[in-house]
């Protein structure tokens, strides 16, 4: 199973996006995260399409988007078409979700299918068999720099294991929120091996350092 790491740019300087987004690149991020927010299933507006087409433009890296939307079934095409190589949407959306993870591999980029803090892991079994990926916010979505929910960890295992018994044990577990070198081991021992870091990677000087940090623990810790 790869150990992935993806600096998610809410952590970024908004100033300075197109320079963050490289230097994310740059400084050893097996893909950019980006976190689009519609100010209406979470309490935060964030990035749109336009945002999504300058990395495009200038990396080289996959672009993972998460759609903290409620309706992503009315946007997903327009991130799709500006770059998106993956595409994210929540469990808890209002909208057909299997259609909407099927429309999304019919248009050309990866599904995955997102679980909040407080949702079962049950509610995301039925979509296993569509998506490649799977997030587990280990936060509750909506604002960047929160502490770390270790009562998601149970659920990350049971995620895993059911993957594991039910044919999909190349299934991706991904985490985001809170996500530092302690949190990631924690998560790569309940079975997550791709991790979505901010604060603990864009506020480091030495982000290549940072990222090594938080691979090397998840490498050394993963359990699959």
């Amino acid at each position: 199973m790869q150990i992935q790491i993806l600096p998610s740019l809410l952590a970024a300087d908004f100033g300075a996006l197109r320079a963050e987004a490289l230097r994310a690149e740059n400084e050893g991020g097996d893909a950019l995260h980006l976190d689009i927010m519609d100010a209406h299933f979470v309490p935060n507006l964030s990035m749109g399409p336009d945002v999504v087409k300058m990395c495009k433009a200038a990396l080289h890296i996959p672009l993972s988007v998460h759609l903290m939307m409620t309706r992503p079934d009315q946007y997903f095409i327009k991130f799709i078409e500006a770059g998106a190589d993956s595409l994210l949407i929540h469990i808890e959306a209002d909208c057909d979700v299997p259609k909407t993870l099927h429309r999304i591999h019919d248009h050309g980029a990866k599904a995955g299918i997102t679980v909040n803090p407080d949702t079962p892991a049950q509610m995301i079994f039925p979509m296993l068999g569509i998506v490649e990926e799977v997030l587990c916010m280990t936060v509750h979505p909506g604002y960047g720099g929160q502490s770390f929910i270790h009562e998601v960890l149970p659920k990350i295992r049971e995620i895993r294991d059911y993957a594991n018994a039910n044919g999909a044990p190349e299934l991706d577990i991904m985490v985001d929120g809170g996500i530092n070198s302690e949190s990631a081991a924690e998560c790569a021992r309940a079975g997550a091996n791709l991790f979505v870091a901010g604060t603990a990677l864009f506020g480091e000087a030495d982000m290549k350092r940072a990222v090594n940090r938080v691979r090397t623990a998840a490498c050394e810790a993963f359990v699959s």
